[in-house]
């Protein structure tokens, strides 16, 4: 799993990121930088941390504020900078907003997803193309165990549906045009990430951080809800590794789960009682374990119940494998809060992080057991 940080790999390397400024595509940009990549973001600057990423990563990569809406503007941009990796991030990400604005949804996860798949046809030097999707891709089978990548796709929820589309697009241009042209093309399909740097609405931690920096109660909103949770840098290791591999082995096109174990999987009440004990409070302050009023008169938008990830795959072909546990990642994501709060660099931090992550790696063995390759009920 390590060989992905090889040096002699990523120097020079030109990689092109869309979403570079999210949550995730600001920890990849760093990651990235740190291995020697030479970097292009492409992203929107569409809240006030947007835009305080993008100016703290300004001096590390040449970027361009532009959406994916626009074909001509990607192909463009793409072509000038001519990269041999492509890494497809930028998204609308959340499912409550997706029942807000259903269109907007489609249309920046669809066809932003087929204009950035156009351009690396027009754009003959990428040799590979990495896709980020959701776990939420699949179609909610209410059953008790993990998805693997060959289950069926779905969405109940306009967000969950757009991504499954999203794979469906990633399918046709790759069997059209882009295996023809020697293009490996995948898709990654993560947990629910959590970690520093993210302040979206309707996600649990930042919710939670909100909530506790203006001394708020918390509430959940589907406390016995079950989610594959994991720390940033566990799929964004994946990504990195799998992007290596690709460049030796061109058949590794297709979807790829990243998630935790299945002794790994925890609920949004066991992870809002233990991100409160990692911040500090008393376990008799904990978040309740009861929806908010509304959501017991049925008022909230659908959201799956229970979702596992198998990455057996990963762990079989890549030898990719998890080394935070929930309460490691928990740890990290309440700590990186804790000094960004009081005044410390957030790059600081996050390259420290970065830092402790691949030192875990470095001495980190593959475990002998297989425990993701089966769900569990939490």
């Amino acid at each position: 799993m390590k060989s992905f940080l090889a040096p002699s790999f990523w120097q020079g390397k030109r990689v092109f990121l869309t979403g570079h400024s999210g949550f995730k595509g600001s920890w990849l940009t760093l990651w990235l930088h740190r291995l020697g990549a030479e970097l292009y973001g492409y992203s929107l600057l569409e809240d006030d941390t947007q835009k305080e990423r993008f100016r703290v990563l300004n001096p590390l990569l040449e970027q361009r504020i532009a959406g994916i809406g626009h074909l001509e503007d990607v192909t463009e941009s793409m072509a000038r900078f001519r990269p041999d990796v492509v890494i497809h991030l930028a998204a609308q990400p959340l499912v409550r907003l997706s029942y807000a604005d259903p269109v907007g949804t489609f249309a920046t996860n669809v066809m932003g997803t087929a204009h950035v798949l156009e351009a690396v046809r027009q754009c003959d030097s990428v040799r590979c193309a990495l896709l980020v999707t959701t776990d939420k891709v699949y179609e909610d089978q209410h059953w008790p165990w993990a998805y693997r990548e060959n289950d069926r796709l779905g969405g109940y929820d306009p967000y969950s549906a757009s991504k499954a589309a999203a794979e469906l697009v990633c399918a046709s241009w790759r069997s059209s045009f882009l295996a023809e042209a020697g293009v490996t093309v995948m898709t990654a399909r993560a947990g629910n990430v959590i970690g520093g740097w993210d302040y979206a609405r309707d996600r649990l931690i930042p919710d939670m951080v909100r909530a506790f920096t203006a001394g708020q109660t918390v509430t959940l909103r589907n406390p016995h809800a079950v989610r594959p949770w994991q720390h940033v840098l566990e799929p964004l290791a994946g990504y990195l590794l799998l992007i290596r591999r690709a460049f030796e082995h061109t058949d590794l096109s297709g979807a790829w789960n990243f998630g935790p174990d299945s002794d790994q999987v925890k609920t949004v009440s066991w992870m809002a009682c233990h991100f409160a004990m990692a911040w500090g409070k008393r376990e008799e302050h904990a978040p309740p374990s009861v929806p908010r009023q509304e959501d017991a008169s049925c008022s909230q938008p659908h959201e799956t119940e229970l979702l596992l990830l198998s990455s057996a795959k990963a762990r079989q072909q890549l030898g990719w494998h998890p080394v935070l546990d929930a309460d490691e990642a928990l740890n990290w994501t309440a700590d990186w809060y804790h000094r960004v709060t009081k005044g410390e660099d957030a790059l600081a931090v996050c390259e420290e992080q970065i830092q402790a992550y691949t030192e875990m790696l470095l001495h980190h063995e593959t475990p002998e057991s297989s425990a993701d390759l089966h769900g569990t009920w939490l």
